[in-house]
């Protein structure tokens, strides 16, 4: 690790999040973190969280340190754990290996743990300063700060349309409305989320695989969840075929569907409450945060999207806007239901980045 090595007024927060980020979301439900220990200016250990049940990031940075982490400080992207899960405390860790100083980019969301392990730090003798980058650093963790949080997903609505918010023409033609370099764009979404969500209609309509065809090989395949309240879902659908991840069917009691089918093709076949047959999308969702599911990409349909309008559901939307006019009365918007009847009703977005993307325009929008 020689050729780390630098003076003391080296950016190692900013070394610990690039480490973090070598996760690339493998380490749901566990939030990706980065650290770097350093003896007088030069990195002797340095590592990051690669999955869940694995060793966090600042075990591994300190067993690669040995010795040499006795007496040097620790940057860590997120604050050490105080308690046992699937592995040891870490503050145990870096007290026992002699670090006297640790920089914490930000305390851990989860309110039964925030700042425990740094006063449990503290007490040990050791300084410990925190809030450095803490932005960079909380976005890093946001899929398991929202889920921590509230006991929901992080919800991503994801939508491509033409530039006049057609998602389909009138005759009912939706692929594809985007460029390749658009839906590789998709991909990279997917590959980022536990799990990608869509309507029975969707499945008929258009036969999805939900499938993340990122890299050439490996990487993780989300869960493909659909809300089918009638189990209208056709056994020998895309998104029941390897090699996706695990197919969840979401239905009410009562569905008059016959479930076997589709659990003979490889689903699960999940009863959540629900109204007029329809699942409560709320109830959906909080059985996959209960699953361990920290984050959600919803691809639609416009029944879909308009149950999460409704209940007010949603962190981020991301648009993927044609340069295309399709016209026509019959063309579908991305967004069902009722819709709001006045502006004062209508979901506030913020936008927070616009970018070319191939021939389209892509549009990122979160709650304010």
């Amino acid at each position: 690790m020689g050729e780390l090595a630098g003076s003391t007024t080296e950016d190692w927060m900013a070394r610990a999040l690039t480490l973090a980020v070598r996760a690339d979301f493998e380490t749901s439900p566990n939030p990706m973190v980065g650290a770097v220990v350093v003896n007088h200016g030069a990195v002797v250990g340095e590592g990051y969280h690669r999955r869940a049940g694995m060793a966090h990031a600042e075990v591994v940075a300190l067993e690669r340190a040995g010795e040499a982490a006795r007496g040097s400080e620790l940057w860590v992207s997120l604050e050490p754990c105080c308690t046992t899960g699937r592995t040891g405390p870490c503050t145990e860790r870096i007290i026992g290996a002699g670090i006297t100083r640790v920089h914490v980019a930000v305390l851990d969301p989860n309110p039964q743990v925030s700042g425990r392990g740094v006063e449990e730090l503290r007490r040990a003798g050791l300084e410990v300063d925190t809030g450095e980058r803490e932005a960079e650093a909380l976005r890093l963790i946001e899929h398991y700060a929202v889920w921590v949080t509230t006991g929901l997903p992080f919800i991503t609505l994801k939508i491509a349309m033409s530039v006049d918010g057609r998602i389909a023409t009138s005759g009912g033609e939706s692929q594809w409305i985007t460029s390749a370099e658009a839906r590789a764009e998709g991909h990279r979404l997917r590959h980022s989320h536990d799990a990608i969500l869509v309507g029975s209609q969707t499945v008929i309509s258009d036969d999805p695989a939900l499938t993340a065809r990122f890299r050439q090989e490996g990487g993780r395949q989300p869960y493909r969840v659909v809300v089918d309240g009638r189990l209208r879902t056709p056994p020998h659908s895309r998104l029941l075929a390897p090699p996706g991840g695990p197919a969840l069917i979401f239905t009410t009691s009562g569905s008059g569907g016959d479930p076997r089918p589709l659990e003979a093709a490889g689903a699960r076949v999940v009863e959540v409450s629900g109204l007029r047959g329809r699942p409560s999308i709320r109830a959906v969702l909080s059985r996959l945060a209960e699953m361990g599911l920290t984050s959600v990409l919803v691809e639609g349909g416009p029944t879909v999207l308009a149950s999460l309008q409704a209940e007010r559901l949603g962190n981020r939307l991301v648009a993927f806007v044609a340069p295309t006019v399709l016209g026509g009365r019959a063309a579908p918007g991305p967004f069902g239901g009722r819709g709001a009847a006045r502006l004062a009703d209508g979901w506030g977005w913020r936008f927070v980045e616009a970018a070319r993307v191939g021939p389209d325009l892509r549009i990122t929008a979160e709650v304010p």
